[in-house]
């Protein structure tokens, strides 16, 4: 679904970094899991191919924030 991202912040010594991955075409969505002390962000197409793929340290993520595109609601259309 075009409009879902993910923001990652990452301790990067004395400062904070923050990164982005977004869901770039309709039909696509963002994944994220957490493997092995790994934190993964994937794009994804709707037959389940990754697209591309962010890794991060687990040790190193201070926030992991998921922002879904808003949904409209059919009891919300006049």
């Amino acid at each position: 679904m075009k409009g879902d991202r993910v923001e990652i912040v990452v301790d990067a010594g004395d400062t904070t970094r923050t990164y982005e991955v977004v869901a770039s075409r309709a039909g696509r969505r963002v994944e994220t899991a957490v493997r092995r002390g790994v934190v993964e962000v994937s794009e994804v197409t709707r037959s389940g191919s990754v697209v591309r793929t962010a890794r991060f340290m687990a040790t190193r993520v201070l926030a992991l924030v998921e922002q879904p595109i808003p949904r409209e609601d059919s009891s919300e259309k006049p």
